[in-house]
């Protein structure tokens, strides 16, 4: 089987991590397969923000965990990086990009043997007046939207579950 087709078949989402940090050539890869998602007209409107220093990662868990009503929820499962995507939300398909960004990520992550998770509540996140003054910190336009948190890292084999079998009728022929 094409090898491209072989990595999108094979990647599964990992939810518990080993503490050692991904390398920079790896996160350099992941990164740069983002940059290179389909966007709307080309604009290239998502923007990702990379957090590798355990205190800024915990920041960024913390908003997360808050929307589910608990703040000590490890909801990044320990992954040592963090990639949080935005889009711009004054453009009609600036959150879809960031989506297809994320995609990307995922699946470069698998291509080059790091472990990863899309990780939602970006967007309530970033609602927050804690979350806004997050992303002025980082130089985000107040018109962009938290559209999700990709988790990197190596993952432990109980962190992982096999794919499920595919559903009856994902797709229809007419």
């Amino acid at each position: 089987m094409n090898e491209a087709l072989q990595n999108l078949l094979t990647r599964r989402s990992c939810r518990k991590y080993k503490s050692e940090q991904i390398k920079p050539e790896e996160l350099d890869a992941i990164l740069e397969a983002g940059t290179y998602a389909p966007t709307g007209m080309g604009r290239q409107s998502p923007v990702m923000v990379v957090l590798q220093k355990a205190e800024d990662v915990a920041e960024v868990e913390k908003l997360n965990a808050a929307v589910i009503g608990n703040e000590d929820a490890k909801t990044f499962y320990g992954a040592p990086t963090v990639i949080v995507v935005f889009g711009d939300g004054s453009v009609p398909f600036g959150v879809s990009d960031g989506n297809l960004v994320i995609g990307n990520l995922l699946n470069a992550a698998n291509a080059v043997g790091v472990d990863s998770c899309y990780i939602w509540r970006a967007k309530e996140s970033f609602e927050t007046e804690k979350g806004k003054a997050l992303m002025k910190k980082w130089g985000i336009p107040e018109t962009y939207r938290g559209v999700g948190n990709v988790i990197l890292g190596y993952g432990v084999p109980e962190g992982k579950r096999e794919a499920l079998p595919r559903k009856d009728g994902y797709v229809i022929r007419v």
